[in-house]
């Protein structure tokens, strides 16, 4: 079937990228067919993740020949991030050998700020689409439909005219408001079970266009000056009726609001958070804000509508250096105290936070990991460290992208998944200008060597941190030492973290790392049922509550030492936690552990119900059935 339009996403092989459809593109595929056009979509990511394009060399031929194969009649569109720009240029260098004719537009936020270069160095290329691509590229379709290439007038676009030349129209005037947008085109890509099988996952997470821009301008990012330093989000109504269709959709279980800064309409936000409470917050759902945009009155309103989710840009543990890159937030803000307080309210924080920021020192990166430790002892939150791009349209890449190169084994957070292939490749070392989301500021890292060490402690210290952070705490202060000193110790020590901590022989650290792992080991169990005889809770054994101490880990005082248990039980709701039980409860309950109810003494059997009703032991279902029926014939009435 011919197309009048072959909309596509470049290919990635980023796993939370290709788990969930592109939210830009179904928007723009709803778009063209709203302006009477027939329009193909294809997820190339997915293609890629689903095995229907090869990985290797000959990645951008196959991509090619598969959107040639959908038969574009007046025009190709490659949206793309910044990681993707070079796959999508060899994609469309190929298209155009194979059909010369056919004009080829970008868009996204990987040319932001390079589109006159990117004209000017691929010739195979004669459009960029700026700004807002819902009126912009059914503007393109129709002009092309008339029968004319001259594409001047079209607000938006940077493009090349007949005589070679570079030609730059007015800027796009944005949507007056986001209710004008199209509906999200669902039915042009494939279904979202087939998207969350390929991930193996049970996340059923789908992504909600619900809002636009940024009103900030932070050093490392480009959303603010790609949106003009403006916020719009969707209108309330038209946002939860979206919402509903999403979750309709096959394997849909959460979801993800993709606007960058919610909160901050903070009407908005509380209007949207009464009416899915007033719906009776049956659809859980993840956001990303800013911290100072999350009042307590927010906050409890997010938890009541269903939030579970928050990822939050906190950039670094020193406030100062926080606003020197533009982060504009109060210096005296209490950063653990909202996480404690969005804890309480039954809302996960991510925080995303960046190492080797220019001006970073020693001091400054010892807060912001101080705060990492500070943050996972007193909520159970993700730990993301980066570090920084000097990509095209923010301000590190117009002050150091000139002097950045990408580092030989090292991928930049931006990149990952991208950017592996010989065409790729040759694309990136011809063009680093274009290209900063494959660079590092070694410079501005202080040295190759310290960048190296961060890339390591970036990806190490967070798991660590995630799993053990009362572990790691008590080992630190045992030692003496801060969180960088304990971890550059632990590191160059090579052994396990678990091996590592135990050595250090203090029986607070080895009480701590049982109760640790007893936790991650109750969470990966989940909540299926055991398959043969009774499980217990997983017992631990202390002379202190790891719960509460050490909460301040630099403190030198401890609560006295008195034996006791713990029982790390997961509660109905999937949720693990931990209780406090006597010692001969949890003799008792060690002592019935992967054994049959008929196996155990009467008088253990009759504790049993309530021992399953405190979440202290599990049956299998057939101990369970037989259970329910002894209590039955028990009470029924004689015949």
């Amino acid at each position: 079937m011919v197309h009048d339009a072959v909309l596509a996403s470049a290919p990635h092989a980023d796993t939370f990228g290709y788990s969930m459809p592109p939210p830009g593109l179904l928007r723009l595929g709803g778009a063209v067919e709203r302006a009477g056009f027939s329009v193909a979509l294809e997820d190339l990511a997915f293609r890629l993740a689903n095995g229907d394009v090869p990985t290797g060399d000959g990645l951008a031929r196959a991509c090619a020949e598969r959107l040639l194969n959908a038969k574009p009649r007046l025009a190709l569109g490659l949206s793309c991030m910044g990681a993707t720009l070079p796959v999508a240029l060899a994609i469309a260098r190929i298209v155009r050998e194979r059909a010369p004719d056919l004009p080829i537009l970008l868009g996204g936020p990987g040319t932001t700020d390079v589109e006159v270069r990117v004209l000017e160095r691929f010739d195979w290329i004669d459009a960029i689409a700026r700004g807002e691509g819902e009126v912009l590229v059914p503007a393109v379709l129709s002009r092309l439909a008339s029968g004319s290439r001259d594409l001047s007038g079209i607000e938006g676009l940077y493009w090349r005219a007949t005589d070679g030349g570079v030609r730059i129209e007015a800027p796009r005037t944005p949507l007056a408001s986001l209710d004008d947008l199209p509906e999200l085109a669902w039915h042009l890509v494939p279904s979202l079970d087939r998207y969350k099988a390929i991930t193996g996952e049970d996340d059923g997470l789908v992504p909600i266009d619900s809002g636009r821009g940024c009103v900030y301008d932070c050093s490392f990012c480009s959303i603010g000056r790609t949106w003009n330093r403006r916020s719009r989000t969707v209108p309330v109504a038209r946002l939860v009726r979206e919402i509903d269709a999403a979750m309709a959709l096959p394997s849909a279980k959460q979801a993800y609001l993709c606007h960058d800064i919610f909160g901050a309409d903070r009407r908005h936000a509380l209007e949207l958070c009464a009416e899915l409470e007033r719906r009776g917050a049956g659809i859980p759902f993840e956001i990303r804000a800013r911290l100072d945009h999350l009042g307590d009155e927010l906050i409890d309103a997010l938890g009541r509508a269903g939030c579970y989710r928050v990822l939050l840009g906190i950039e670094t543990g020193d406030a100062a250096l926080r606003n020197v890159h533009g982060k504009r937030m109060d210096e005296n803000l209490d950063v653990l105290d909202r996480i404690e307080r969005l804890d309480r309210a039954g809302i996960s924080s991510i925080l995303s936070l960046v190492l080797a920021l220019p001006g970073e020192g020693d001091e400054q990166l010892r807060a912001t990991l101080d705060l990492c430790l500070d943050a996972a002892l007193r909520a159970p939150v993700h730990l993301s460290l980066h570090l920084p791009n000097p990509q095209p349209g923010c301000e590190l890449g117009a002050r150091d992208g000139g002097a950045s190169r990408p580092v030989e084994g090292v991928v930049p957070d931006m990149a990952w998944g991208a950017g592996t292939t010989t065409p790729e490749r040759e694309l990136i070392d011809a063009h680093p200008d274009l290209f900063g989301t494959f660079a590092l500021m070694t410079t501005a890292a202080g040295g190759l060597e310290r960048l190296l060490r961060l890339r390591a402690l970036a990806d190490g210290l967070p798991s660590v941190l995630m799993r053990y952070p009362r572990t790691f705490a008590l080992a630190a202060r045992q030692r003496g030492l801060d969180v960088l000193d304990t971890w550059d110790q632990f590191a160059a020590d090579g052994r396990a973290f678990q091996s590592w901590a135990l050595a250090t022989g203090d029986d607070r650290v080895r009480a701590a790392l049982d109760w640790e792992r007893a936790i991650v080991r109750i969470a990966a169990r989940g909540d299926a049922p055991p398959r043969h005889g009774l499980r217990c809770a997983a017992i631990v054994r202390a002379t202190f509550d790891p719960r509460t101490e050490p909460l301040t880990w630099r403190a030198t005082d401890r609560a006295p030492d008195a034996p006791r248990a713990l029982a790390v039980v997961r509660t109905p709701s999937g949720a693990v936690r931990t209780v406090s039980i006597g010692l001969d409860l949890a003799q008792v309950l060690e002592s019935i552990d992967g054994h049959r109810a008929d196996e155990l003494d009467p008088r253990l059997v009759q504790l049993l119900p309530t021992l399953v009703e405190r979440g202290l032991v599990a049956e299998p279902p057939s101990t369970s059935n037989e259970h329910d029926r002894t209590q039955t014939s028990s009470t029924a009435p004689a015949r």
